[in-house]
């Protein structure tokens, strides 16, 4: 891997971003490039790395404050009507950028114990009984193994995969890639192989980041005529 790719790879997801880099981890998820690849090769340091490719240094964020989690996750009761599941928290962090990440709320522990954190800080703080109600309704679901966290995740979970045919390749989505590629057998008359898939929880979302990311290569539908570096991408990726 050249430090060509990586400085590009740094200001096309810079470029998605709202025109800020990434951190150093989220660089990592999103194209696979490990510091391994580039400390001590190319860089020393992250802010290096950044400030090569055109940009400044983010600045270190403080972490949020209990309270202040609690609060968004009030508001995001009120708007939902019920404790929101991990999902509909994800899918708040990714709509509002002003929700914290969904990850945030793991330091109050399992799903129980963040509603018995939110419900504490109502009785403590004179809260409306309706966030009372909804987060005592979320204790009952969860004491009998109905958590909404559980059912979603089992129903949303998949894969993103890439399957070769002639010299294009698709990129969909689906619960069983292999099942797919036979599918596909039955349909084309170039003969498709399975390339890779990423297991993946949010599998609409995935398919969509990496139908936007090659969509100068699209050649109709979902199939494309991917470079080497491109394919080393896709196929970096094991989970997102």
């Amino acid at each position: 891997m050249d430090k060509d790719y990586i400085l590009s790879e740094i200001k096309r997801t810079a470029e998605e971003n709202g025109g800020k880099p990434l951190g150093r981890e989220r660089f990592e998820k999103f194209t696979g490039i490990k510091p391994s690849d580039w400390a001590g090769k190319y860089w020393i340091r992250w802010n290096e790395l950044i400030i090569e490719a055109g940009y400044k240094p983010n600045q270190m964020q403080s972490a949020y404050k209990d309270d202040f989690l609690i609060q968004k996750l009030i508001e995001l009761i009120e708007e939902r009507g019920h404790f929101p599941t991990a999902l509909e928290r994800k899918l708040k962090a990714r709509q509002d950028k002003n929700f914290p990440s969904h990850n945030t709320f793991s330091r109050f522990g399992r799903k129980e114990e963040l509603i018995r954190v939110v419900l504490k800080y109502c009785e403590d703080n004179d809260v409306e009984n309706l966030i009372v109600d909804a987060c005592k309704n979320a204790i009952t679901k969860t004491s009998l193994h109905l958590s909404e966290d559980k059912n979603e995740q089992e129903t949303e979970f998949g894969f993103v995969y890439l399957i070769k045919s002639g010299k294009h390749y698709k990129i969909g989505r689906s619960v069983s890639p292999e099942k797919r590629e036979y599918e596909l057998k039955i349909q084309l008359p170039e003969k498709p192989s399975l390339v890779h898939k990423i297991k993946t929880d949010d599998p609409v979302g995935i398919e969509k980041y990496w139908h936007d990311r090659f969509k100068e290569k699209r050649k109709g539908g979902e199939w494309f005529e991917l470079s080497q570096n491109e394919l080393q991408a896709f196929r970096r990726r094991k989970f997102m």
